[in-house]
């Protein structure tokens, strides 16, 4: 499997696919691949996708054990810049979606456009306190703390503890992105939420989209955090994005056939 140095990272992704690049941005406590099991076969028949571990998570290796999810956006075009990717769609879930946000605002001439799942672009530390370590040992959460050794481990090198702090840590502080900022968002942007999401839900990412200038915005209907995963609905979810990014193609297309 693939590694690629990125500057002090041995950063863990895996592509599939070939065309135009995607790239998927996984959530807290998942990894590249896992988060987005249910977009593999779709989206691989049209589009080159990469699913990379995020600092801190998964495969990815680093000295340090700090991450925030301003650094995560920049390690992403750091990502690029290897690959040699001028720009790229990024689809982003939960943590991942806050780092599509973070990228489009600062780097706007990499990000060819933006789809987020479950998140309402405001920082909301509610429920961060139940994945503190010792929240989970008091509680006898052994099943998620076996998750996230198995999940992590080359990342947190057997430390899940400093792990799980860091994560709850980034949790209560991001998004800190301000409505101008928002406002600057300049790629075609699609946000989606599941009608149940407690994190976002309609009238939170209704909010967001009126910040960003010609984004819109899709509810699925009896979707919860994860709308796209499976058991949730992830062919509605999967048409939904291919339909968007193939419109932001032909755009593309057209812009360049006037150019050239």
């Amino acid at each position: 499997m693939p590694y690629v140095q990125v500057k002090d990272l041995d950063m863990y992704y895996e592509k599939m696919g070939r065309g135009a690049p995607v790239i998927f941005l996984h959530s807290s406590y998942s990894r590249g691949i896992l988060a987005f099991a249910s977009q593999l076969l779709d989206f691989q028949k049209n589009y080159a996708c990469y699913y990379p571990d995020f600092r801190g998570h998964g495969r990815t290796r680093c000295e340090s054990l700090s991450w925030s999810t301003p650094q995560l956006a920049e390690d992403i075009v750091a990502f690029m810049e290897q690959l040699g990717i001028s720009s790229a769609h990024l689809i982003g879930y939960s943590l991942g979606a806050n780092v599509g946000l973070y990228a489009a605002v600062r780097h706007p001439d990499r990000i060819a456009s933006l789809t987020t799942i479950g998140t309402s672009g405001i920082c909301d530390p509610a429920g961060a306190d139940e994945y503190e370590p010792e929240w989970l040992i008091e509680h006898g959460k052994q099943d998620t703390i076996e998750q996230m050794i198995e999940r992590h481990e080359e990342a947190h090198r057997g430390n899940w503890q400093e792990y799980m702090r860091q994560s709850a840590r980034d949790w209560r502080l991001y998004p800190q992105l301000t409505s101008d900022e928002l406002g600057c968002i300049s790629c075609p942007t699609l946000f989606i939420t599941g009608e149940r999401d407690p994190f976002a839900g309609e009238a939170k990412v209704k909010e967001l989209a009126s910040l960003v200038p010609g984004s819109s915005y899709l509810v699925v209907e009896g979707g919860n955090h994860g709308p796209h995963m499976v058991r949730e609905y992830p062919i509605a979810v999967n048409d939904a994005i291919l339909l968007f990014l193939e419109s932001v193609q032909a755009r593309q297309r057209a812009a360049n056939a006037i150019r050239g």
